[in-house]
Parts: structure tokens; sequence; C-alpha cells
């Protein structure tokens, strides 16, 4: 590599048709050597963008390459808070991977905006929230402009990101900022809880239902509350643990005037049938808005063990 350097016809800043310099790849891989060697040339610029914007900074950031992220943010040149084309920093790369150490790193340098959003309005914190990134959720926390409660451009908040993957220990986080309001829903009404439910991770759902502020039954624009959610996935643990609550309507309707019943009798989930009927407030006839009941359901998709479950005199002995 010294060699080719020493060559006058080498051009060590010359990109190619994806607009990568050499820096850019030797940053990408972590080749610490390599970089110095390159930082050390006056014709190479440490802030060059390829054809997405990215910058060897946010290369390197992006792959948790420590130490090169190290060299670069000590050049005056490198602008630590440059955006790629898509709006994400490096922060927002160190962050989205995990990689803590570059997070605290790139956080002490002056102009790097820690609640800085993507195109998509996704903060660093909303990132290493979805991915489940406990220790960079807890220092973007203990900075003073980071907002927990900013929203993506699809209303989606960090503790909803984090109630979607199931990550418990970052919405324990987060729930325990006075800011962070557990209840609140995206445009379209969908609650963290109801992500939970949707997806089954119980243990953010009983995290979530220990918060006063949350209410259980809270449906969104289609009318799905958290236990029509559960029941149509069959996920029988948030079923029974919201089933608990006095606040749930076991037998509410969603706006095709189906119940949580029917959805599990149409998906085949025997157990959350069983334990929807052993409820005295499910009415097991109710039609919906096409004239179906739980039973007809069962039936057309053909789900025997629920349909033995709901036809009259109950199952077989």
């Amino acid at each position: 590599m010294k060699i080719l350097l020493e060559r006058d016809e080498v051009s060590p800043d010359k990109s190619l048709d994806d607009g990568r310099t050499p820096l850019c790849g030797a940053a990408w891989n972590g080749h610490e050597g390599v970089v110095k060697m390159l930082l050390d040339r006056d014709e190479v610029n440490p802030d060059k963008q390829d054809n997405d914007g990215q910058t060897p900074l946010c290369g390197a950031a992006w792959n948790g390459h420590a130490g090169v992220v190290k060299m670069l943010i000590e050049r005056d040149e490198a602008t630590p808070d440059k955006p790629r084309n898509d709006g994400r920093t490096p922060l927002w790369c160190a962050a989205w991977n995990g990689h803590e150490g570059i997070v605290k790193m790139l956080l002490e340098r002056d102009g790097v905006n820690p609640n800085k959003h993507d195109n998509d309005g996704q903060t660093p914190l909303w990132s290493a929230a979805l991915n489940g990134h406990v220790e960079v959720v807890k220092i973007l926390l203990n900075q003073d402009e980071v907002h927990p409660i900013k929203h993506a451009n699809t209303g989606t908040t960090p503790l909803m990101c984090a109630a979607w993957n199931g990550h418990v220990d970052v919405a324990k986080l987060l729930l325990e900022r006075d800011d962070v309001h557990p209840n609140e829903p995206t445009p379209t009404g969908i609650t963290p809880l109801f992500h939970a439910a949707l997806r089954g991770h119980a243990g953010v759902a009983r995290v979530l239902l220990e918060c006063d502020e949350v209410n259980p039954d809270t449906a969104n624009i289609d009318g799905r509350t958290p236990l029509l959610c559960a029941a149509w996935n069959g996920h029988t643990e948030v079923v029974k643990m919201l089933l608990e609550r006095e606040e749930v309507n076991p037998d509410k309707q969603d706006n095709d005037g189906r119940t949580p019943l029917s959805y599990a009798a149409g998906n085949g989930y025997a157990e959350v049938v069983e334990i929807l009927l052993g409820r005295d407030d499910v009415d097991p006839s109710k039609l919906d808005v096409y004239g179906q009941t739980p039973l007809r359901m069962a039936i057309r998709h053909g789900h025997t063990a629920v349909v033995a479950l709901l036809q009259p005199g109950g199952p077989p002995v």
C-alpha cells in the first residue's frame, strides 16, 4: 500500500463508480493501518461522500470500527454529524447496530445532535430501542437533548419499537421516564400494548399493564383491541393476562363485527377458543357484519378441533 501511494500516477482520493474512495473502503472494513496511511496524504478528503452520501466516518460507525472512528473524528475536516442521503448520521448508524463505545465517542464531539432524525423521522434512540440495544438506550437517555417521546413519520415512538420487538429491558428504561406516555397511540390508534399483544410479547405486555395510565381495552381505528390481536394470533399467555383485567371486554367487536373468539376460531387457535368460551360474557353465536359466527369461521377454514369446541352441545366427551 505504501509503495502504491508513493507513485505519482496513483490518486489516493479517486472515487469508483459508486463514489467510494480508497478511504471509504478502508474505513468500512476497519483497516486502521491503511486509513492512517491515507489520512497522512494531503489530497485525501476524510469527509468525502459516496453516491449514497456516506462518509468514511459513517461507514466505520455502522460497522463498529472504533479505532477508525477515533482517527477520523480527530480530523478537523471530518464532519461528525454529516448524514447520508437517507438522513442517517454516524451516531444513528452506531446506535442502530449497538456500538456503544462509538456512540459515546461521537457524543463527546461538539456538533453532534443526539436527537437528529433520519428522513423517516427515526432518531438514534428510536433505532436503538427497535433493536434492543439497552446500553445505547441508557447512554442516549442521559443526553439532555434527547426526547424519548419523539415520533417517527409513522407516529411510532421508541417505546412502541421496544414493544414491537419484545425488548423488555428497553421498555422498562423508557417507562422510568416521566415524559414517556405508555398509552400514547399512533395516528391509527395503535398503542405500545397493542404492538406487544399483536406480536405475543408477554414480558412487555406485563410491564405495560403495570402502568396506571395504560387502558388495556383501547381500540385502533379498525376497532381492534389488544385482546382481539392476541386472540387473532393465538398468543395464549397474553390473552390470559388481558382477561384478568376488568376493563377488558372479551366480546368486543371490531369494525367488521368480529370478536376475539371469531378471530381465534377462524385461525384455528383451539386453546384460545377454549379460554374465551369459559367466559360468561362471551357470546359464541354473535354474528359479524357478513353474518358469520365463530363456528362458521372455523368450519370455513377446516379447523376441526375448534369446530368440536363450538358445535352445539359442546365438545364430544
